[in-house]
C-alpha cells in the first residue's frame, strides 16, 4: 500500500533594514560589514521534529484551500496582531519552487510548494518569530535551508532581468535606495553612474516630480511606471 503524502507551504520572505528605504545617497568604497543584507523570517520551533531549530514559515494546506491562500494564512500566522494584514499581504509573491525528497520530514512523506515573498521593510512578528541574516542563516529545520538558497538565487537573478526591487522599495524612492537595493542583495557594489544610465535607458521608472530634502543634496523621487511585476527588455548586468 502506497503512503500518503501530505502537501504542505514554506514561504521564504525577504526584506531589507528599514534603513535602505531611507538612504540619501550610497557611498560605494563603505566597509561590506556596514552595507545592508537580505533578512529572512524565520521562527523558533518548540515541538519536534526539529524541537529549538529555527523553519521558515510553514504549514499543511487545508483540504479546500488553495495553495497561495494557504501561502498567505501562515505568513499571517507569524505575524504580530498590528502587521498581521501587511505580513499576509506582502508586496511580492510567487512560487518558487516544489521540494519532496522522501526523506525531507522524518514524519512521513510531506511535499512542500515553496513561495517567495517580499516586503519593503520587516513587519513586527509575534512569538517565537523573528528577522535573521539570509546570508549567514542558522541550521535551519527539515530542508529549510536549501529553500531560503533556492529564494536568493530566484531574487538575484530576477533583479538582472525583471523590476522585482519593487517588492523591496517604498512607492517613491532616489536612485541610490534603487542601487542600495541591488547591491545588498547581490553582496557587492556597483558603479554609480553606469547603474544609473542604465536603469533610466531601460524606462522602467517615472519621474515623480518631487525630491526628497534631507542633509544632501535633494534627491529626485522616482516610482515604477507599471505595477506588478515587468520583464525588462535587456538585463542590468552593471
Amino acid at each position: 500500500m502506497t503512503p500518503p503524502v501530505s502537501l504542505a507551504v514554506d514561504v521564504v520572505v525577504l526584506t531589507l533594514p528599514a534603513s535602505v528605504a531611507e538612504l540619501d545617497a550610497w557611498d560605494a568604497s563603505e566597509d561590506r560589514a556596514a552595507r545592508p543584507a537580505p533578512l529572512f523570517l524565520a521562527g523558533r520551533r518548540d515541538h519536534p521534529p526539529f524541537a529549538g531549530a529555527w523553519s521558515l514559515p510553514g504549514g499543511l494546506v487545508a483540504g479546500a484551500e488553495g495553495l497561495e491562500a494557504a501561502a498567505r494564512r501562515v505568513l499571517a500566522e507569524a505575524a504580530s496582531r498590528s502587521d498581521a494584514i501587511r505580513l499576509a499581504a506582502p508586496r511580492h509573491l510567487e512560487q518558487l519552487a516544489t521540494f519532496g525528497a522522501p526523506t525531507r520530514d522524518p514524519r512521513g512523506r510531506v511535499v512542500s510548494v515553496s513561495y517567495l515573498a517580499l516586503l519593503p521593510v520587516p513587519a513586527q512578528v509575534a512569538g517565537n518569530a523573528a528577522w535573521l541574516p539570509a546570508d549567514d542563516p542558522p541550521e535551519l529545520a527539515f530542508d529549510h535551508r536549501t529553500i531560503l538558497s533556492s529564494a536568493l538565487n530566484r531574487l538575484r537573478a530576477k533583479l538582472s532581468y525583471s523590476t522585482v526591487a519593487y517588492g523591496l522599495l517604498p512607492d517613491h524612492f532616489t536612485l541610490s535606495e534603487l542601487q542600495a537595493v541591488y547591491e545588498a542583495v547581490r553582496g557587492r557594489s556597483l558603479d554609480k553612474r553606469n547603474f544609473r544610465r542604465k536603469v533610466l535607458a531601460l524606462g522602467f521608472l517615472e519621474d515623480t516630480g518631487d525630491q526628497r530634502r534631507g542633509s544632501h543634496r535633494p534627491a529626485q523621487l522616482y516610482r515604477f511606471s507599471q505595477a506588478g511585476l515587468v520583464l525588462l527588455d535587456d538585463v542590468i548586468t552593471t
